[in-house]
């Protein structure tokens, strides 16, 4: 099981804070678990959402600093409010008191530590619910290795191919070799993916792709990589709804949305590759009306 030390080391970037004497590390967590909301979410895939909503809980800060985050609310920004382990654990069951289908961990693993011990006291009063660990991806191995017995779902990105954007537009060193070697754990922690008779997942990995406009080659690429290495044991969520909140004047490219005909280029691609088990978006994805309101509902 992870703890918090003295000298934070739960993901790649590996900064050392003290976060157990109150410091802060680079994702913006200390001591305490810090959540910004946890309601029923109906914006996820739909064998995660389904008709009763996906139990999820947003985490406050981040590991990463993507230059086009749309939930930078609660990535950079103080959005959030500091809560027990315990009351996590109170949280998760009112969850699915609600109605939940999961519980649905949004940017969960610099918080790691407290939310296997939330899960443990949860599983001990009744939560039977599977849970969902909703990642950026860039994640180490070892961190991911260590949730293996709390993870029955990894909804997980894998944003970039190619290191020289994620650098540029993450903050992400070695993105591809972290994010890689972490999805292999996770395919191997889950195996297939099974669903219930209501086609909800309770066990698998699906693995998201945002699209970014001008960059449709690194999109191949990790369509390629994904299918070469996986093939359909894996979910692949080829995703179109790239918001152009970025006014990095060095990336214009970024300023825009993704067109429809670098899309359509995208799902061609994969369906060349033989990629099946996909799940694509169609018109209206695009808007910041799908950034939920970080307004501590159920915190």
């Amino acid at each position: 099981m992870l703890e918090l030390s003295n000298k934070c080391e739960l993901c790649p970037r590996k900064c050392g804070a003290n976060r157990l004497g109150g410091k802060t590390g680079f994702c913006g967590g200390a001591k305490n678990v810090k959540i910004a909301r946890a309601a029923l979410h109906f914006w996820e895939e739909p064998c995660i959402s389904g008709e009763s909503g996906s139990g999820t809980v947003f985490f406050s800060g981040c590991t990463m600093r993507c230059i086009f985050c749309q939930n930078r609310e609660i990535s950079r920004d103080e959005a959030g409010k500091e809560v027990s382990v315990e009351r996590l654990a109170e949280i998760f069951l009112e969850l699915q008191a609600k109605g939940a289908n999961n519980i649905n961990l949004v940017t969960p693993m610099h918080y790691a530590p407290h939310i296997t011990a939330a899960l443990d006291i949860a599983r001990k009063n009744g939560l039977f619910l599977p849970v969902v660990w909703n990642t950026g991806g860039w994640e180490l191995p070892e961190s991911v290795d260590a949730v293996k017995d709390y993870a029955d779902i990894w909804l997980t990105d894998f944003k970039y191919f190619d290191n020289n954007l994620a650098e540029n537009f993450s903050n992400a060193k070695n993105y591809f070799e972290n994010a890689s070697s972490s999805l292999k754990k996770m395919v191997e922690q889950t195996g297939e993916a099974e669903f219930d008779d209501e086609g909800m997942m309770r066990k698998g990995v699906i693995v998201r792709h945002l699209m970014l406009p001008g960059h449709l080659e690194d999109t191949k690429n990790v369509l390629r990589w994904l299918w070469e290495n996986f093939g359909n044991k894996i979910w692949i969520s080829i995703m179109n709804q790239y918001t152009p909140l970025c006014s990095d004047e060095r990336f214009p490219e970024l300023s825009r949305t993704v067109s429809d005909e670098e899309y359509d280029e995208a799902i061609e691609y994969a369906c060349s590759l033989g990629i099946e088990n996909a799940f694509v978006q169609e018109g209206g994805t695009v808007g910041e009306s799908f950034i939920p309101p970080f307004d501590l509902e159920g915190v």
